[in-house]
């Protein structure tokens, strides 16, 4: 079994025979939760690429331990570099969405208050909400053993979304709809580097007015399977599909 991830808010300057601390809700966790001893293995990171292995050294109290880190591993900026938009679902299904993404390596999410969306995120609850994202894709990051962590961007609008698309070196939005023109994400073109981005319509479908103002930001319509997926699902095996099909899961 792979050594448990803890995060520290900074890797700076941590080498050889250094000893790094951990503190506050990661040390209770460590301490009291996971129980972990002297001699046992643990990898620490920062969430942005930088680990740093090693064995338990003492603890302290209920909330404390110290590590002295003997490798160093860094994970790599991907290429290419995976970000999905994801519309806005109804109650925690946006955290599950979140939380698989991140187990299955995409690197940024966007949340997207489309138009179909019942779920909308305003003033305080919108907060609310959008920490839960950050805080999922944290959790889901160190469950799965990533060093770097996708990142939970802002909500966007529609009109953020065509940017971002017209930014994208491959830009596709999910549609199941045969009869709109969509093509098999499957047998798509795609970028050995740069950006690709996805978006994932909410349960009621991207509306025309979306769907032309993507198309003429440059992202065209394709589609996964046969089935066809709920919004907190098809990001993942889209996510999944691409990973495959750009060697990054070789």
């Amino acid at each position: 079994m792979t050594a448990p991830v803890f995060v520290v808010e900074s890797l700076a300057g941590v080498g050889a025979g250094a000893i790094v601390e951990l503190d506050g809700a990661e040390g209770r966790h460590a301490v009291s939760v996971r129980r972990l001893q002297p001699g046992e293995d643990v990898v620490l990171t920062d969430g942005l690429g930088r680990g740093a292995a090693g064995a338990v050294v003492r603890t302290e109290g209920k909330d404390r331990l110290f590590v002295e880190p003997s490798e160093f591993p860094f994970e790599p900026e991907p290429a290419p570099r995976i970000t999905v938009v994801q519309a806005l679902p109804k109650g925690d299904r946006g955290e599950l969405a979140v939380e698989t993404m991140t187990e299955t390596g995409v690197d940024a999410i966007v949340p997207w208050s489309a138009a179909r969306c019942i779920t909308q995120w305003k003033g305080d609850r919108g907060l609310k909400a959008l920490a839960k994202w950050r805080a999922t894709a944290r959790e889901a990051g160190k469950q799965s053993r990533r060093l770097r962590f996708p990142e939970v961007a802002d909500a966007a609008t529609t009109k953020q979304v065509a940017a971002l698309l017209a930014k994208a070196d491959f830009a596709a939005v999910l549609h199941e709809d045969r009869d709109y023109g969509s093509e098999p994400l499957a047998t798509a073109e795609l970028p050995a580097e740069g950006e690709i981005v996805l978006v994932v319509g909410p349960e009621g479908g991207v509306s025309q007015d979306e769907l032309a103002l993507f198309e003429e930001a440059g992202a065209k319509a394709y589609r996964l399977g046969r089935s066809v997926l709920r919004t907190s699902t098809a990001g993942t095996a889209a996510t999944a599909l691409l990973l495959g099909r750009t060697g990054r899961w070789s």
